[in-house]
Parts: C-alpha cells; structure tokens; sequence
C-alpha cells in the first residue's frame, strides 16, 4: 500500500514543530558563535558523514568554500568525504571505520571544528573522528536525530532533529545548516 502524500508531509512539518523551538535554535546559535570563533582565529571547519550526511558534509564545506549568498572572501571548510584516493585507502589499508579519524589527525588542530553528520548519532567512523578530535583539541560538534546516540558522549555541541525518521532528521540537518551558513557569513561580511 502506497502512503498517503499528505501523511508524508505531516511528518515532515511535526519534524518542523519539534525541531525549531526556542532551545535548540539556541543549540543552532552556540554552533553558529562557535564557527565564527574558529573562522576568526584563523582555524577551519571539517565535516562528515555517510550518505545523505556526506552529501550534506559536501553541501556546507561548499557553502563556506563558494558563498552562501554574499559575494566575499572564501572561508576554510573542508568535507572528509570527498577525497576517493583517501577514502579507498584507508578503507583498503585498515578498514571502513577509520576513513574519518585518520583525516582529522592529519589535518585537524587545536582550535579547528568537526562537524560529525549522523542519523542515528552512532556511526561508527563518525564517532571514531568524534573521539580523535576531541583528542587532538578540536571542538566537536554533532548533529543527529532525536536521541543524540552515541555521538553525543563526544560532542562539545549536540544538535538533535526532532524525528527518529532518517529522511526528515537530514531535512532538518541540511535546513538548520543553511541557516548557520547565513548567519556566520551575514556576520562576517554583511554590511
């Protein structure tokens, strides 16, 4: 049986609802300051995840790479999930898990951002990245659905959608992204 479009859609605006009050758009400006403390230190932005969350990780890093909607100066974002030569070996050489937390102890310093990208908050190569940047004196900074998983044990910063449905806690994802991109480069560069 086929669902009913309008049932899709009411999941979808209850993820709305639940997700945009006022205590986690006060998450979502912790997240905004700390990215403007990094871009102003000179430090980066590094992003991850598996699938759809990938493809959010590529969508933000270009965001501030490119520009959100203001002509400027490109800012330091990089997505962990692009790279093909990097992601096989690792991948190849030790295995699945580590493709992340490898990147983050090559490129990742003191100073510098991971946002880890996760459904369920419990993939294990995001949470492998998670535990090394927090080694390596990074700020942590999770987004998940609604329970946080495990990934909330290593974040400085935990963003959880308010769904347990994967494809409405990525709308949230990538909806609450865009809005942290405008605000660091309205912030920035905006007159």
């Amino acid at each position: 049986m086929i669902k009913p479009l309008g049932q899709i859609l009411d999941d979808h605006r209850d993820a709305v609802e639940k997700t945009f009050v006022p205590e986690h758009v006060a998450v979502l400006e912790k997240v905004a300051k700390e990215i403007l403390r990094a871009f102003r230190s000179g430090n980066k932005l590094l992003l991850c995840g598996n699938g759809g969350s990938a493809a959010d990780s590529q969508h933000i890093a270009a965001e501030f790479i490119a520009r959100f909607k203001l002509e400027r100066r490109s800012l330091p974002a990089i997505a962990l999930t692009t790279d093909s030569s990097i992601l096989t070996a690792l991948a190849n050489d030790y295995n699945y898990e580590v493709v992340f937390a490898r990147q983050v102890e090559g490129l990742g310093q003191k100073g510098d951002i991971l946002i880890g990208i996760s459904t369920s908050g419990n993939s294990k190569n995001v949470l492998l990245a998670m535990e090394k940047a927090k080694a390596q004196g990074l700020v942590t900074i999770a987004f998940t659905g609604r329970s946080g998983g495990q990934m909330k044990k290593f974040a400085d910063i935990c963003f959880c959608a308010q769904s347990d449905k994967t494809p409405h806690i990525q709308e949230m994802h990538i909806t609450c992204l865009h809005a942290v991109s405008e605000v660091v480069e309205a912030t920035l560069f905006g007159s």
